[in-house]
């Protein structure tokens, strides 16, 4: 009986030709395709001659590399795929033009080629992705890194160049007012009060959406020092006590467990938090009513509850009040002060103090049976803090 080899080198023209016709579908390919064909026959033969089918790893490394990008994208299975028809083939061929003895001679010694083949291939295949998968991370964490960077250096360059005219508009107002102060003018001086006042409402909004945007873009960098919860609620009471004296609102803090307990946070951040949530309580409570502040000790948290007795939130408008420029209310009230009963202001404030809350580890939500300008439901907003022992290790 001829030797495997001797039968595969006689089969090979028909091979060949059947390779050609069922593979390619116009001229241009047929070349390309009888090249690489006869190389990996050639393999084939020197594989089955020797009984080592890694023989074939250079070849199968050779095909690896010329998968272009557009096959790597679209995760197209190519070499497998050529190889199984080239496999159909060769076996089709020698079913159709041997005996069954010899047949079953060559299935028997190519049966192993083959697995070798499928398992090499599928394995060159997943680790030349892999490292087209890894070049476009890498390249994705780059231009991520420089998208930071200029979110980063957007946020600088934007709050110098806004704060900087009412830094000129201050000085300049400043020094004016010197002078009517010198000359007794006090209708001028009503006139540069207002600018003065104008002029730091500005400042207020710019700041706030220089926050939005630290939040939004990750870049909000805390300075964690130690602090306590009663002291920070007592300065945000001090701060806003002519506001909530002219509203005749009483606010009044209730001793709780863990209200003089040492924490770990950024103080000035959470002063800006609260100081929002008050203000936001002052602003949708009527003239005489009242703020209580409240809270408990939780396993490894602080719960602080600000309620009022104001006009409360519907069901559906709990949730997007945190979310920035989105305010209720009437929108003539815009321009309004932000401590008037329904004021105006750019809808900034809460989601701020979530901002804020959230950079923690915390977490903040409201509470309200409903909204109505007579019956006063009020609200409770809840802000939930970590209770830290030791100062984090990325302060």
């Amino acid at each position: 009986m001829p030797k495997p080899t001797e039968i595969l080198q006689n089969l090979f023209p028909i091979i060949e030709n059947r390779v050609v016709l069922e593979l390619t579908k116009g001229s241009l390919l047929k070349d390309e395709i009888s090249d690489q064909f006869q190389s990996f026959y050639n393999h084939l033969l020197q594989t089955v001659d020797t009984g080592n089918p890694s023989w074939f790893d250079p070849l199968l490394e050779t095909w690896a590399n010329s998968l272009t990008q557009t096959d790597l994208e679209e995760d197209r299975i190519i070499i497998n795929e050529f190889i199984n028809q080239l496999v159909l083939i060769i076996h089709q061929t020698i079913v159709e033009n041997t005996e069954a003895q010899q047949t079953v001679q060559l299935s028997t010694t190519l049966l192993p080629i083959y697995s070798y083949l499928f398992n090499k291939t599928a394995n060159i295949e997943t680790n030349k992705k892999i490292q087209y998968l890894s070049k476009q991370v890498d390249k994705a964490r780059s231009d991520l890194a420089k998208l930071d960077e200029s979110k980063s250096n957007f946020v600088d360059v934007a709050a110098h160049e806004l704060k900087t005219p009412l830094t000129l508009i201050d000085g300049y107002t400043s020094m004016l007012i010197d002078v009517i102060l010198k000359q007794n003018n006090n209708d001028l001086l009503v006139f540069t009060n207002g600018i003065l006042n104008g002029s730091k409402r500005l400042r207020g909004i710019i700041e706030d959406m220089i926050d939005v945007s630290l939040l939004e873009n990750n870049l909000l960098i805390l300075n964690y020092q130690p602090y306590w919860l009663n002291r920070i609620l007592e300065f945000v009471l001090l701060e806003l006590s002519p506001v909530s004296k002219e509203r005749d609102i009483s606010i009044n803090i209730h001793d709780f467990d863990g209200y003089n307990l040492m924490n770990y946070g950024d103080s000035e951040r959470l002063i800006q938090l609260f100081k929002n949530l008050v203000i936001n309580a002052i602003k949708f409570t009527p003239d005489g009513g009242i703020i209580n502040i409240n809270g408990r000790k939780l396993t490894g948290f602080i719960e602080v509850l600000i309620s009022d007795t104001g006009i409360g939130i519907n069901q559906e408008d709990q949730a997007i009040i945190f979310e920035k420029f989105n305010r209720l209310g009437n929108i003539a009230l815009h321009s309004s002060s932000k401590t008037k009963f329904k004021g105006g202001g750019p809808g900034l404030g809460l989601p701020i103090a979530k901002g804020i809350a959230e950079a923690h580890g915390g977490s903040i939500w409201v509470e309200s049976s409903g909204y109505s300008e007579t019956d006063f439901p009020g609200s409770t907003f809840h802000i939930l803090l970590p209770l830290l022992d030791k100062l984090p290790e990325n302060n």
